[in-house]
């Protein structure tokens, strides 16, 4: 009889590590930037992703899908968004199911303004603490995670 396959002491640190530091990495992040530009993280890095897509727009469900949210929790904040007057919507002339989010101007300008100090908080509370080697090592361990997860593998 095959019973659950336990996590040993280094499986459970490692575990503990990952768990903690994920949590508080995600508060202090939504913390910096609801501070310094009214943002939530998710809402921030939907501002990155639309200004970094063609036309500074993309497909409500490609969206939702590189968040790795609901749609229902994206549309949320799309309305939030929207109502700031950061992003807009369109629908698709050709596929009227097909609903984009746009990135505007006001948008554009309140991501440029948050980016520098997110990304200073980023160095800070993550990558300063950890060496070359130790980067290296994350990024390559969280990436075949992903991959499995995703299905890749």
């Amino acid at each position: 009889m095959n019973g659950p396959r336990w996590l040993d002491e280094q499986e459970q640190s490692a575990w503990l590590a990952f768990l903690t530091t994920a949590a508080l990495l995600n508060r202090r992040l939504d913390q910096q930037l609801e501070r310094d530009s009214g943002l939530s993280h998710l809402q921030y890095e939907i501002l990155v992703r639309l200004s970094a897509a063609p036309d500074h727009e993309l497909r409500m469900s490609e969206l939702a899908g590189a968040l790795l949210d609901s749609k229902s929790k994206l549309t949320y904040q799309i309305d939030r968004l929207e109502q700031a007057g950061l992003v807009r919507r369109r629908s698709c002339p050709s596929d009227m199911r097909a609903v984009y989010a746009v990135l505007t101007e006001a948008g554009q300008r309140t991501l440029e303004r948050a980016a520098p100090g997110h990304v200073a908080a980023v160095r800070e509370m993550f990558l300063d603490p950890l060496t070359p080697e130790q980067l290296t090592a994350i990024a390559e361990g969280l990436g075949e995670v992903g991959s499995r997860l995703r299905g890749e593998r």
